[in-house]
């Protein structure tokens, strides 16, 4: 063997190595992610049966918008408190001036914020252990805008893993939608609506944030992903509840923030949602938003076990059919046979190639 033969070797083992550390390391962020992301819905429920919160049964829905509020502010300082010791704030503020990259975070934050206050909604109206699985079927959403932005094929797999999802979202939504337009339900029919926007939210999120991702730092990028999403709550949507509620919305704050209880509440929102956040924005540029995303999903069984266990209460027979198969349609979705994870396109001319994601990311 020649030195240029032997030295092209040696190349090619070192970027195998380095690909497989890459995804290794890409399914031990996602897999941190749905631990964190399931533990959020233990504070995300406890909330609830604090003051003011507890005596607005009649009033849900600005409880819930006073809460995703506070909650984003609860993310963002940790995340602040997260790039600060990484030593990433400077790279935060050359990100953001440069509107090029920073303008993608600002529709992934209106899309996050959006699945956030869904979950939030029927966390209050149907239950954390409903707005833990409803969501699960978020990676259809995601799958279909890869094929309309990205041009991704979906393969035979993917269908069969799309419909396995459709299933499992037929157990976690049926009975529940069944019982609301007979008369036999709980009245709980936005709770339902916030489900879908959850499943929307996030799947669209997934999307844009794979493409903010390629041009950006995943810690820098999720701070500024919540930095855009403050931004639209507090220069938009706050404007528009205080129009509709009046001053009872910023009594409600006042009394929340006056609550020590809650004010712990939120600290725990914002390290497990927002670390959670940090894990997944840092899978994506190792295994792809897909695989990401599948393997995130396992948040939904994770979040029944921290409900089971803080709660004591076990959740209903058909949330956990359902997240079992919604998690099970998930990984059939996103995982190719391959020995190195690569995802599927088409080019403009319809002739099929095969591009390996994100080739030049680094371990961070």
């Amino acid at each position: 063997m020649t030195d240029t033969e032997t030295a092209t070797a040696r190349v090619s083992q070192l970027r195998g190595e380095h690909r497989s550390r890459q995804v290794r390391w890409g399914f031990i962020w996602a897999l941190t992610c749905a631990v964190l992301w399931g533990a959020w819905y233990v504070p995300g429920f406890a909330i609830y049966f604090e003051a003011p919160f507890v005596d607005m049964a009649d009033n849900f829905l600005l409880a819930a918008f006073v809460i995703t509020v506070l909650n984003a502010i609860a993310v963002l300082l940790a995340l602040f408190v997260w790039i600060a010791v990484l030593g990433k704030t400077g790279d935060y503020v050359r990100t953001m001036k440069r509107t090029r990259i920073s303008r993608w975070y600002a529709p992934a934050g209106l899309a996050g914020m959006l699945a956030i206050f869904g979950s939030i909604v029927a966390i209050a109206y149907v239950g954390p252990a409903f707005s833990a699985v409803s969501a699960l079927m978020y990676p259809i959403v995601g799958a279909a805008v890869a094929k309309l932005w990205y041009n991704e094929r979906i393969t035979k797999q993917a269908a069969v893993g799309i419909i396995v999802i459709v299933t499992g979202g037929v157990f976690i939504f049926t009975p529940g939608l069944v019982g609301e337009f007979t008369g036999a339900g709980t009245g709980a029919l936005l709770g339902y609506v916030g489900g879908f926007m959850a499943i929307v939210g996030w799947g669209l999120e997934g999307a844009i944030a794979g493409r903010a991702l390629d041009v950006s730092d995943p810690d820098v990028g999720i701070t500024l992903r919540f930095t855009a999403e403050v931004a639209i709550w507090v220069v938009i949507a706050v404007p528009i509840a205080w129009a509709l509620a009046g001053d009872e919305l910023w009594s409600t704050m006042a009394a929340a923030l006056s609550n020590p209880a809650v004010l712990l509440l939120l600290v725990l929102l914002g390290l497990t949602f927002g670390y959670c956040y940090v894990a997944w924005y840092k899978s994506f540029p190792l295994i792809g938003v897909g695989r990401g995303q599948a393997i995130a999903s396992l948040y939904g069984p994770f979040a029944l076990v921290w409900l089971t266990v803080f709660t004591l209460v076990t959740p209903s027979w058909q949330f956990i059919v359902g997240g079992l198969i919604a998690v099970v349609g998930s990984f059939i979705l996103f995982t190719e046979k391959r020995d190195v994870l690569e995802v599927i396109r088409a080019v403009p001319s319809g002739r099929a190639r095969t591009i390996q994601e994100h080739p030049s990311s680094q371990v961070r």
